[in-house]
């Protein structure tokens, strides 16, 4: 990619410019790996096309999921280790979620056995200050020196712990914990959204410890790195082999795995009831389809399309328009079988989404989305009602 000026520069990577979009700018990922604040530091030949390929990867997951980010392409391809992101204004924390006891946490909380599993997660906050080795600050301290204010470090609170969520249901589906996370928050300087808060810098393996099987020894991150007493060739290469294996596996993360509800009206008339439902699955991205039949008249026709519908999709969920319809295609079909009368058409939506999000991290993350956003109208809808009158006024 042609460079403007460098914008900034850090242990792992370099900011520049992107000539003629002052809101874009480029991340060149370098070959180094340090540990320590930089007291240790060594290159791994391909680090830096790794890392830039893992960071690509999972900002693309969390895209797709709805996730706030500043990544726009790159970082794939053989475009030097390079991605094009969104300009943002970064806020000086390391926002770390935990989701397992290790690491520093057992070393400041002994009560709290290592390696166990932290529920509801754990969200900290550290000051970036590598002279200081990045202190844990606590959020009254971050809002008393200004440095963000109550409502960001709620939403910096909840979207790191979605991201962990996210990133720990994809690890799960290949047999992998996630330990933990660390994340870094940016305002955008500019375009649409201009001043909101987004998922910046990277993440990559250098920002979450993973343990397969759950156990610690396999671990692939870059802990690794870290616990090595002396650093010869042969550890920087299993390093690399692991750097790569990781890339690898979050390749498999950002694909979305096609599903269908199909909407079963019993009789014309059922088509009215279907309706609303094809409407509120939209906001998970989910496809619909619509076919008539009668489980009075004409009970081997709806056996007969539920036959044709289970041998065309792989992912399907079928939704009747009553209790007779769906008693009928349940026992006709393995597939999962939903009456739109029992339940509302936002709850339905919500449940048949969970039930394609077991095995579907996509869904997982845009359903998790969903209910934040839920909640988040419940608080506002709150804050409203109980809002003072404005001066002058008499309630």
């Amino acid at each position: 990619m042609q460079k403007g000026l460098e914008v900034a520069r850090g242990k792992t990577k370099v900011l520049y410019e992107k000539p003629g979009q002052p809101d874009v700018l480029i991340v060149q990922a370098f070959d180094n790996i340090t540990a320590g604040d930089g007291a240790r530091r060594n290159e791994i030949a391909g680090k830096g096309r790794i890392a830039a390929k893992t960071a690509a990867r999972v900002f693309r997951l969390l895209k797709l999921c709805g996730l706030p980010t500043h990544y726009i392409s790159g970082g794939e391809d053989d475009d030097d280790n390079e991605m094009l992101v969104r300009r943002c204004t970064m806020i000086p924390l390391e926002v770390v979620v935990r989701g397992v006891a290790a690491g520093s946490l057992v070393r400041r909380r002994p009560s709290i056995a290592r390696g166990a599993i932290i529920v509801p997660r754990m969200v900290e906050f550290f000051i970036k200050d590598d002279a200081n080795h990045d202190p844990l600050i606590d959020p009254e301290e971050i809002v008393a020196r200004g440095i963000a204010n109550p409502n960001e470090l709620a939403l910096m609170s909840e979207v790191a712990r979605i991201t962990f969520e996210i990133l720990a249901h994809a690890w799960r589906r290949r047999e992998t914990l996630l330990v933990d996370l660390k994340l870094e928050f940016g305002r955008l300087v500019g375009g649409e959204g201009r001043g909101s808060l987004v998922i910046a810098d990277v993440i990559d393996n250098d920002s979450w410890r993973i343990w397969p099987q759950g156990r610690e020894e396999l671990m692939l991150d870059k802990q690794l790195y870290r616990n090595l007493q002396e650093v010869t060739p042969a550890d920087l290469e299993q390093v690399r082999e692991n750097y790569e294996k990781v890339a690898e596996l979050v390749g498999t993360f950002p694909t979305q795995r096609p599903a269908m509800a199909a909407l079963v009206a019993d009789g014309p008339p059922g088509l009215e009831l279907l309706e609303p439902l094809a409407r509120v699955l939209g906001q998970f991205g989910l496809q619909s389809l619509r076919r008539v039949v009668s489980a009075h008249l004409m009970p081997n026709f709806a056996i007969q399309i539920a036959q044709q519908l289970d041998a065309t999709f792989a992912r399907l969920v079928y939704v009747a328009s009553g209790p007779q319809l769906a008693a009928l295609l349940a026992a006709a079909t393995p597939t999962p079988v939903f009456d739109v009368t029992e339940q509302e058409g936002d709850e339905l939506a919500m449940t048949i989404a969970k039930t394609l999000a077991v095995d579907d991290t996509i869904m997982f993350g845009r359903v998790m989305l969903v209910q934040a956003n839920a909640r988040s109208a419940i608080l506002q809808a709150d804050a409203q009602v109980n809002a003072p009158p404005p001066n002058g006024t008499v309630a």
